[in-house]
């Protein structure tokens, strides 16, 4: 998306950010949240829209997608009210910000990335002297610079005793969903990525199944919803009620499969149902999604710890000024003893 046309589509999709009354019962709170591509690891999202679940809270909730880190930008400048991506790119545009982004409510608690190599490239093994001999050389699509598939790639590379800016070539695209152009058109060796363009590429054949998975890191927290300290201030309401919606959709995904199913081919029609169903099943047996809403300490951590090794981040973080449980414990306590909803069927 040309970034200059950005605010006017956040805009034309925006009411006011600033707390109102409904005109009638009916009436509904408009507001955008922003992801920098579209993924199936955002399905909770979608799930939470097309199911009624933010209508129900009284919230019309659009997404727009934001590339080259634009997906961040948006909230610091109030075009969005949320955005959907990592503490770690949180974290860079908080630097000498005095309203800073903090985690409301998770999404997807693992790192949602996974490196592929054009067909017929493989390593010897996942050792790290063959990972280091397979990788030194190549040219690898790494996402935008200190996006967190960059900074996942960076932190594999040097994990296995190479330089990731003289073993290897990063070439550093700004808008993640071009990968698999990029392998099939020969402009690079390797890739990251997440679903679909995983399933995307595998079966057209232009790369194997993933060689490295990252979700393999444990509890991480990628994929969560941000918004600014002034809304959480100002608009307590609205924030509590976008996160009551994201824990029931979080919920319904686990509970019914047939359901994620349907909503899936909604936002990903051009998918076969072959790649559907394989990025729904990666999705489930990587344990994607985060089951109550809930950043742990752990999952802060491990994604900071990377963003560290990756040497694109040196200074110090502290999760109590990153991330905000406040609503996401409020609604689980509400929860925890009651039967039969869908918050509690996770």
């Amino acid at each position: 998306m040309n970034r200059r046309i950005l605010p006017l589509l956040l805009a034309a999709s925006l009411l006011a950010f600033a707390p109102c009354a409904m005109a009638e019962d009916t009436a509904l709170r408009s507001i955008v949240v922003s992801e920098p591509v579209h993924l199936i690891g955002y399905l909770p999202l979608y799930v939470a829209i097309h199911e009624g679940y933010f209508a129900e809270e009284g919230l019309d909730v659009s997404v727009v997608q934001a590339t080259g880190g634009a997906h961040v930008t948006a909230v610091v400048s109030g075009d969005a009210f949320a955005a959907i991506g990592g503490v770690d790119s949180y974290n860079f545009a908080n630097q000498g910000n005095d309203d800073p982004i903090r985690a409301i409510v998770n999404c997807v608690n693992r790192a949602n990335v996974y490196l592929f190599a054009r067909k017929g490239l493989t390593p010897a093994s996942n050792s790290p002297e063959d990972m280091a001999a397979f990788l030194k050389g190549k040219v690898i699509i790494a996402g935008r610079y200190g996006g967190s598939p960059n900074v996942l790639t960076r932190y594999l590379i040097k994990s296995v005793g190479l330089d990731p800016d003289t073993d290897v070539t990063l070439s550093e695209n700004a808008d993640a969903s071009t990968v698999t152009a990029m392998l099939q058109y020969g402009q690079g060796d390797i890739g990251n990525g997440g679903e679909p363009q995983i399933s995307e590429g595998v079966t057209a054949g232009i790369f194997e199944e993933p060689f490295v998975k990252f979700p393999d890191l444990g509890d991480y927290a990628y994929s969560v919803i941000g918004v600014k300290q002034s809304v959480i201030d100002d608009d307590p309401d609205t924030c509590e009620a976008f996160v009551r919606a994201i824990i029931r959709a979080l919920g319904a995904v686990q509970a019914d499969r047939e359901m994620a199913a349907r909503v899936l081919e909604i936002e990903f029609p051009t998918l076969t149902d072959e790649g559907r169903k394989a990025a729904l099943d990666r999705a489930y047996e990587d344990n994607l999604w985060s089951l109550d809403g809930f950043i742990s300490e752990q999952a802060v951590t491990t994604c900071m710890e990377v963003t560290i090794t990756s040497g694109l981040f040196d200074g110090e973080y502290d999760y109590d000024s990153m991330v905000d449980m406040q609503f996401v414990e409020k609604i689980n306590n509400e929860h925890s003893s009651c039967e039969g909803c869908e918050i509690c069927s996770k």
